[in-house]
Formats: C-alpha cells, sequence, structure tokens
C-alpha cells in the first residue's frame, strides 16, 4: 500500500513502571504497522532507546532506577536520540512540572489519566510527519 512507512513499522518506545498501563498502551497502539516497545524503568528506557531507532519515546516521569526528567536530559544530549519526538507521559499536571519536562527537551506532555484517541492522534500525526 503507497501509505505503508518507507522505514518499517513505525516504532514507539514505552517507558512505564505501571505493568496496566503498559499492557493498555501496547494494545491501543500496536498494529501491523506501529510496534510498541517497553521498558518497565528508567534504566532500562535509556538502554533500549540507546539500542535501535524508534519514532517516538513516550516517557513517565516518575520511574525506578532513572526518573523519566533524568532519560529524558540523557537522550536530548546524546546526537543518536536527540531528534526523537519524546512526549513525557504522566500525572505530574502542575505548571512546575510541565516546566521542567520542557526545559529537559520533552516534546510535549500528555497528562494521566489519557484518552486514548489523545495517544492515537499524536501517533498518526508523526507518522504522516515521517511519510512526508
Amino acid at each position: 500500500m503507497g501509505d505503508s512507512p518507507p522505514d518499517g513499522p513505525f516504532a514507539i518506545l514505552l517507558v512505564e513502571d505501571e505493568p496496566v498501563i503498559r499492557e493498555l498502551v501496547r494494545t491501543m497502539l500496536s498494529d501491523g504497522e506501529v510496534q510498541v516497545e517497553c521498558a518497565a524503568n528508567g534504566a532500562e528506557g535509556l538502554k533500549l532507546a540507546r539500542s535501535r531507532k524508534f519514532d517516538l519515546i513516550l516517557l513517565d516521569v516518575v520511574l525506578p532506577q532513572l526518573d523519566g526528567i533524568t532519560v529524558c536530559r540523557m537522550l536530548k544530549s546524546e546526537p543518536s536520540t536527540a531528534s526523537v519526538p519524546l512526549y513525557m507521559l504522566t500525572a505530574k499536571t502542575k505548571k512546575s512540572d510541565v516546566e521542567v519536562a520542557t526545559r529537559a527537551g520533552a516534546n510535549g506532555y500528555i497528562v494521566k489519566p489519557f484518552r486514548g484517541s489523545e495517544l492515537m492522534d499524536l501517533v498518526e500525526r508523526l507518522r504522516r510527519e515521517r511519510r512526508g
């Protein structure tokens, strides 16, 4: 089909410590053209993000081992991952939390509980951009 991604499936890395949310997002977004890979903590997420190319990273702020803000700063400072769209996925809603995430390099902020349509719209928009 003409609108298939040029480089295989659209790859999403979800770094989230809550198993229920990981499974919900994976089920909601995964299909033949979208692949969701999951990490349960910040250190695992950082390792996975460095190991292959992702088209989108969804990153919780509160994580075991390495918090999401630290992971975001590290990924945005590395040439191989700096250009990957990175959205914080979190229950932290204070203006100061959003500002910290933005300063760390996050491209956006999705507040839990989120609507499935919000994530699906984001993925579809980024997939269209990738196709050019």
